[in-house]
């Protein structure tokens, strides 16, 4: 099982991502754990400049905008 987290205050892409990394995960059949983290001094813990950003087990691997579907489909 994947552990995944998308950091963002909650705007729109924050939201689209989230949206976007669980269908693709349910297309695959993939199990995760998805946590939104809202918080900005958690945000601001993984050093990162821009939102929306995703972190899977531990390691960031994207951030600034949605991802592109191809991207994501390669995570899973």
């Amino acid at each position: 099982m994947k552990e995944i987290k998308v950091l963002g205050t909650g705007c729109a892409n924050c939201k689209a991502t989230v949206k976007l990394v669980e269908e693709i995960a349910k297309a695959k059949g993939v199990e995760i754990t998805l946590e939104k983290v809202e918080d900005i001094q958690k945000i601001m813990a993984y050093n990162i400049m821009s939102t929306p950003a995703v972190v899977i087990d531990g390691q960031i691997v994207h951030a600034g905008g949605i991802p592109a579907k191809g991207k994501v489909e390669g995570w899973f």
